[in-house]
């Protein structure tokens, strides 16, 4: 598997670590089962996220999902490209973050991404 360094959630989001920030995005299955993703409606830099609860949502053309936020922190920096062009996320869904969050807590729910395949194998 892929993005081995990478962490994820049940509700199918990818983390990473760089400089101190927590990098969030949605995984290459997430992308599968939402189809072509045509909006994201993003949190503001600023706006606090808590494990859990939902920091925004993504609209594909099967469905609106919430976008559930892994960790609790605050927002530092939103992606902004993907508000003109939301199908990087189906095209690059590891190379495509949503939200980047500062003063993390709350990471413990998340799973390696080998325990996050073995998940995923339940849910198909």
């Amino acid at each position: 598997m892929e993005h081995l360094d990478y962490q994820f959630s049940r509700s199918h989001e990818w983390l990473k670590e760089e400089d101190g920030l927590m990098i969030v995005g949605i995984s290459d299955f997430a992308q599968n089962a939402l189809g072509d993703v045509v909006f994201v409606n993003l949190p503001d830099v600023g706006d606090e996220v808590t494990a859990g609860e939902a920091f925004g949502d993504v609209e594909s053309v099967k469905a609106v999902s919430d976008l559930i936020s892994p960790v609790t922190g605050v927002v530092a920096e939103v992606n902004e490209e993907l508000l003109d062009s939301p199908e990087l996320l189906n095209s690059d869904p590891y190379g495509s973050w949503i939200i980047k969050v500062e003063n993390v807590t709350d990471t413990e729910e998340l799973l390696s991404a080998a325990a996050y395949e073995a998940f995923c194998e339940t849910e198909e």
